[in-house]
C-alpha cells in the first residue's frame, strides 16, 4: 500500500490540491466565475453561518462534478440503525451490551453507539451521514477510508472522526470489527486544560487530516449514495465517483489520531485522580462543564501513588460510561473482559474493580509500576440516560448476564477494633 501523507493540527485552516494539478485551488477567493480546470466550487458547512469566528466550521471543496448530480434518495431496508430507545424496558443493571444511546437527531441533541463487523469492502458505495459526527474506533483489522478530502488509513489503536455530511468509503483487509460513537448536535473538540495549562493529554499537532486526492471515474452501472438521515438509511444512484475533489480548503474536515500520542496527567502523590484526566476528544452540551459525550482513554502509564488504592475506586456517576476494550487486559476487570467487548454502567448505578482486583491492589507493595501495560481501554461517557436496543438485548446474544457476579466475592474488611 502506497504511504499516506496527512497535513497536522486540530481544527486548523487547511489547504490542499492534489499534486497532479498545482493551481487548483483558486487564489484570494472561494467562488470565482469560473474555477482553476474548470472545476466546480461547493461548501460543505458543519456549522450555522453565523456562528463565532471560534466556532465556524465549513470547507471548500473543488470537484469535478457537485454533489448535487444524483438520482432520487430512495429508502434502504437494511442493517440495524435505529434511535428509538423504548424498544426495551429500561434496565439500570450492570451488563455487556453492543448497541445503545439516548436522544434523537430531529432534535440535534443525542448519541448512539453502534458495533461494526466486516469482511468486505465498500465497492462503488459511500456513506455520508446527516445526522451527527462519527468518531469510530477500529479494534481488529484496519481501515482504508477514502473521503471527499483524501485518504486515511486507520488501524486499531488509531481514531478517526468523520464529520456531519463528509461522504467517505471504507476498504478492508480481512476481519474488521470496531466501535463507533455518533454524537448530534454537536463537534468534537479538545476538552480545555484549566490548571494543567498549554500543553498535555490529546495535543492538536498530532492530529492528521488527509491530503487532497481525486479520482475521475465514470460508473456506467451505477455509484450508490447511501444516506443516514433521521436514522434510518437512504440510497441514491449517480454514474461517477462522489472522490472527484481535486482541491480543498478550510477548518471541517475528517481527522485521525494515534492513541500512543496522548500524554498522560497521573497522580505523583497520593489518591487516584477521576477519569476526566484521560479525555482525549468532547463534545460539549449547552451546559458548561457537561458534555454530550466524551471520549476518555485509559493508555499505559506509570503508578506512583503513595498509601492509595491505585486502580479505578468504586463509584456511582450521574454519567453514562460505556467501556470498550482494543488490547490486552482492563487493569479493574482482567478476566471476562475482552477486546471487542463492551459494558454499560449506567446513571448512579454502582460500579468498580473486580473482587480480585480488589483484594490483589489492597494488598500489593506500592512501589513504581507500568499500569496497563500492553492494553488499550477507552470509555464513551455521556451526560445522556442511555438506553439498549432490543438487537443489543436480545437478538446478538452478548449480553454476560453473570457480569454482577464479578463483585459478589467481595467481603467485609470492618475491624471496629483496628483504626
Amino acid at each position: 500500500m502506497t504511504s499516506l501523507k496527512y497535513m497536522s493540527g486540530f481544527g486548523n485552516e487547511h489547504a490542499s490540491e492534489d499534486p497532479r494539478y498545482p493551481g487548483a485551488l483558486p487564489e484570494g477567493q472561494n467562488n470565482p466565475q469560473v474555477c482553476p480546470y474548470g472545476l466546480y466550487a461547493e461548501q460543505l458547512s458543519g456549522s450555522a453561518f453565523t456562528c463565532p469566528r471560534a466556532t465556524n466550521r465549513r470547507s471548500w471543496l473543488y470537484r469535478i462534478l457537485p454533489s448535487v448530480c444524483h438520482k432520487p434518495f430512495q429508502p434502504l431496508q437494511e442493517g440495524h440503525l435505529t434511535h428509538n430507545w423504548d424498544e426495551v424496558e429500561p434496565d439500570p443493571n450492570q451488563g455487556l451490551h453492543t448497541l445503545c444511546g439516548a436522544g434523537e437527531p430531529r432534535g440535534r441533541n443525542g448519541i448512539a453507539i453502534h458495533i461494526f463487523v466486516c469482511n468486505t469492502s465498500m465497492l462503488d458505495r459511500c456513506l455520508y451521514n446527516s445526522d451527527g459526527d462519527f468518531l469510530i474506533v477500529p479494534q481488529q483489522g484496519k481501515l482504508l477510508i477514502t473521503t471527499e478530502f483524501g485518504k486515511m488509513l486507520v488501524e486499531p489503536n488509531e481514531i478517526c472522526v468523520i464529520q456531519q455530511g463528509m461522504r467517505f468509503s471504507v476498504e478492508v483487509f480481512g476481519e474488521t470489527r470496531g466501535y463507533i460513537l455518533e454524537v448530534y448536535g454537536a463537534h468534537f473538540e479538545l476538552p480545555d486544560l484549566g490548571p494543567i495549562g498549554a500543553n498535555g493529554l490529546a495535543n492538536p499537532r498530532d492530529f492528521l487530516v488527509p491530503v487532497a486526492w481525486y479520482e475521475d471515474r465514470k460508473i456506467p452501472r451505477g455509484y450508490t449514495v447511501i444516506s443516514k438521515y433521521q436514522g434510518k438509511l437512504f440510497t441514491a444512484q449517480q454514474d461517477f465517483s462522489p472522490f472527484n475533489v481535486v482541491a480543498w480548503h478550510g477548518n471541517y474536515t475528517p481527522y485521525k489520531y494515534h492513541l500512543e500520542n496522548f500524554m498522560v496527567i497521573n497522580s505523583v502523590a497520593f489518591d487516584h485522580a477521576d477519569p476526566s484526566i484521560f479525555t482525549v476528544l468532547t463534545a460539549k452540551s449547552t451546559r458548561p462543564g457537561v458534555a454530550i459525550a466524551d471520549f476518555v482513554i485509559f493508555p499505559p502509564r506509570w503508578g506512583v501513588a503513595n498509601n492509595t488504592f491505585r486502580p479505578p475506586y468504586y463509584h456511582r456517576n450521574c454519567m453514562s460510561e460505556f467501556m470498550g476494550l482494543i488490547k490486552g487486559h482492563y487493569e479493574a476487570k482482567e478476566e471476562g473482559f475482552q477486546p471487542g467487548g463492551a459494558s454499560l454502567h449506567s446513571m448512579m448505578t454502582p460500579h468498580g474493580p473486580d473482587a480480585d482486583c480488589f483484594e490483589k491492589a489492597s494488598k500489593a507493595k506500592l512501589e513504581p509500576e507500568r499500569v496497563a501495560e500492553g492494553t488499550m481501554a477507552f470509555m464513551f461517557e455521556s451526560s445522556l440516560s442511555m438506553a439498549v436496543t432490543e438487537w443489543g438485548l436480545k437478538t446478538s446474544n452478548c449480553l454476560d448476564k453473570n457480569y454482577y457476579k464479578c463483585w459478589e466475592p467481595l467481603k467485609s474488611h470492618f475491624n471496629p477494633n483496628c483504626k
